[in-house]
């Protein structure tokens, strides 16, 4: 018995030992930083420079809106006491109507940025994946990860192909300029 016991000791250990070697000489992860590339890449200074744009667009829309908003206001405020309680509650409401729909444009143009960045990060993150899966094949990497997306906590810098993401997206777009 005791023999048996260690002869499936000395088996598992054996089997154990043979498939991690095997594995750890055929296993090449390489990891990216989309954030990076967000921030480094042609594509994504064009994109952020476009939301930067139509944020400070949306932006002047609602101060001119609630410029609007304050001027009415005051001169209800000024015409108070001369106005009829019935004109009183006709310019309540109407500021009231006023005040609802700004805040109806204020989240109607939320939204509007939300979608539009949205729409614009996935295009990017597209053709990133895209290139990061060519890399991938070309150089035989096993796993490719997104540092973000994957939860990864730590991982040494060799591991790290962001900047060779980079540099196809960048000669991709380019090209397609």
């Amino acid at each position: 018995m005791k023999r048996m016991i260690m002869a499936l000791s000395v088996m598992i250990f054996f089997l154990g030992l043979n498939s991690t070697v095997f594995c750890a000489e055929s296993i090449k992860i390489g990891v990216i930083n989309f954030d990076k590339i967000l921030q480094e890449s042609s594509a994504g200074k064009m994109i952020q420079k476009e939301l930067k744009a139509k944020g400070e667009e949306f932006q002047k829309a609602i101060l001119a809106e609630k410029k609007l908003l304050d001027e009415m206001s005051k001169t209800f405020e000024r015409e108070a006491l001369v106005l009829s309680p019935e004109k009183q509650q006709e310019k309540q409401r109407e500021f009231r109507i006023r005040a609802n729909d700004f805040k109806k444009m204020q989240q109607n143009f939320q939204n509007q940025f939300k979608k539009l960045e949205f729409q614009k990060l996935n295009e990017i993150r597209k053709q990133v994946f895209e290139i990061a899966g060519q890399i991938g094949t070309k150089e035989s990497y096993t796993l490719v990860l997104e540092k973000k997306a994957s939860g990864i906590v730590y991982y040494p810098n060799t591991l790290d192909i962001t900047d060779k993401i980079i540099k196809e997206y960048n000669l991709k777009i380019s090209k397609a300029n």
